[in-house]
């Protein structure tokens, strides 16, 4: 994209234009259209990445996986410790009679 502007002469302007008339937001406008297209610019010269450490892609941990299977470790501990507990109810009432 070319930017052409050229020099305003303030003499064929009304006096309204001329009081209104900023040539620093054109200036602005246009740094900011120019560092844009150095960005685009630069961002297509870039070699692409080789490498992905994305999230979902199991990058160089586990993550949510990690914490699914371990809580489920857990819960299965758990459901196993207590089944090997003895039935308790059967002894409460024995104890004090």
């Amino acid at each position: 994209m070319e930017l052409r502007n050229k020099p305003v002469d303030l003499r064929r302007l009304s006096h309204d234009d001329r009081e209104s008339y900023r040539p620093q937001a054109t200036a602005q406008s246009n740094a900011r259209v120019r560092a844009q297209q150095a960005a685009i610019a630069w961002q297509a010269n870039t070699q692409p990445r080789t490498q992905t450490s994305t999230p979902g892609s199991g990058g160089f941990t586990m993550g949510r996986a990690a914490q699914h299977m371990r809580l489920r470790e857990e819960g299965a501990e758990v459901a196993r410790s207590k089944e090997l507990k003895p039935d308790t109810s059967v002894y409460v009432n024995d104890v004090y009679q």
